[in-house]
Formats: C-alpha cells, sequence, structure tokens
C-alpha cells in the first residue's frame, strides 16, 4: 500500500493535515536536539522528510532511516541527493521488529505516524529500546482522537470522511486513505501507549497533546 501511494505521499501528508504536521515535527525536534544527539535513528522515515528537517537543524548530527517501503525510501534517497544530505542521512529497507543495527549505539530514536503500522508495536519498541545507549531517548508523534467532543466530531467527520475522499481521488489508491483512519482507532494512545513503553523498560515517559488532542508526542528514556 505504502509503495502505490509513494509518489504522492508528501504532498497528500501536508495537504490533508494542512500543513499543521510540519509545525508538529518542528516541536519534536526542537525537543529531540535538547539531547544534543550525534547518532540519531529515524524508524518508519518514508520519504525522509523527518530525518530531513533534523539534519537541517542541526549541522553535525548523522541520521539513520529505515521504511519497509522501498518506494519511500527511493523518493528519499532522490530528496537526500538534491538537497546533499545523502553524506549525513543513509536510508535502508528494514523493519522496526528486526533492526539491522547494533545495540547501544543512537542517542535517540524517532519516529513519526510510523508506530500504530508497525506490525508487533510492543517488538517494535524493544528493538528500539535494544539500540539505543543507555540514557538515549525515544520520540514518538502519533495522531490521537480528541476528547472535546466538539473538536472529536469535527475530527471523526474530517478522517472518516473527507480525508478518504481527497486521499483517494489524489493518490489513485482505493483504501489506502481509509487504512488511516482505522489505523489510528486501533492504536494504543496516550496513557496506554506510555504503558507499553514502561513495559519495554523506557523511563521518564511523557507525552504531549497537540492541536486540541488531534496528536501527541510521546518521549521517553532509555535507563
Amino acid at each position: 500500500m505504502f509503495n502505490d501511494i509513494a509518489p504522492r505521499y508528501d504532498f497528500l501528508n501536508h495537504l490533508l493535515s494542512l500543513g499543521i504536521d510540519k509545525l508538529w515535527r518542528k516541536r519534536l525536534i526542537r525537543d529531540l536536539l535538547k539531547q544534543k544527539p550525534h547518532q540519531v535513528l529515524d524508524v518508519a522515515t518514508g520519504t525522509a522528510d523527518l530525518a530531513i528537517a533534523l539534519a537541517k537543524k542541526n549541522a553535525t548530527v548523522c541520521i539513520d532511516g529505515i521504511d519497509i517501503a522501498e518506494a519511500m525510501l527511493t523518493i528519499g534517497n532522490e530528496k537526500l541527493i538534491k538537497k546533499q544530505l545523502d553524506n549525513r542521512i543513509r536510508l535502508s529497507l528494514a523493519s522496526a521488529e528486526s533492526l539491522p543495527f547494533k545495540g547501544n549505539h543512537y542517542d535517540a530514536c524517532m519516529v513519526a505516524f510510523g508506530v500504530r503500522n508497525f506490525e508487533d508495536p510492543l517488538a517494535g519498541l524493544r528493538e528500539i529500546f535494544r539500540v539505543l545507549k543507555p540514557g538515549g531517548t525515544i520520540s514518538v508523534l502519533e495522531f490521537t482522537t480528541p476528547k472535546f467532543l466538539p473538536v472529536r466530531l469535527v475530527y471523526q467527520f474530517y478522517f472518516t470522511k473527507v480525508l478518504p475522499f481527497i486521499g483517494r481521488k489524489v493518490s489513485g489508491h482505493s483504501t489506502a486513505y481509509s487504512y488511516l483512519p482505522n489505523s489510528v482507532e486501533r492504536f494504543k494512545e496516550r496513557n496506554e501507549f506510555i504503558e507499553l513503553l514502561k513495559q519495554v523498560g523506557f523511563i521518564s515517559t511523557s507525552y504531549k497533546l497537540q492541536s486540541f488532542g488531534v496528536a501527541a508526542i510521546y518521549r521517553a528514556q532509555k535507563g
């Protein structure tokens, strides 16, 4: 599915979020850079948008990005060459549940809109925990369901009616953007996701809601 929608993926991300996803990514990066990381892992990197944004904000950070969709990585690599960032960002075809990296290697890991697509979220988080250095941090940006009723009603209408219609028309894929609201609905969010992080062994867990609870940025540390 992600291979099929790769050519229109970036455009639709920004269109369907009304550009707010860029603000959320900036906030994640701002928080991550407080730890002064050198080696960073970007899981479910897609077309490397988040990795590129991080590299632009810090001239010394080196980033490994992984994804299971080869077409996404092809577009990502084209962007890296164009922006002359291929010397600091390396993309690899890999699954979150089986990371091809040694343990205790990364200062930080980031995941934007990817954890809910892990085949086994707990296994993916365990792998991230394994490759992080002691004291390393994980930052996760994911959609959530707003609790405030007026916002929730608008959100649900947009997510279940408007977004799938536009996504289907622009991407030409019949089910990809119906999958999105379904995956958000199934995702263990807020305190449930915090419990998953704790179960893996992460400490200092927290989350901050974004844009009236439409998304959240989770953060935790490897003890």
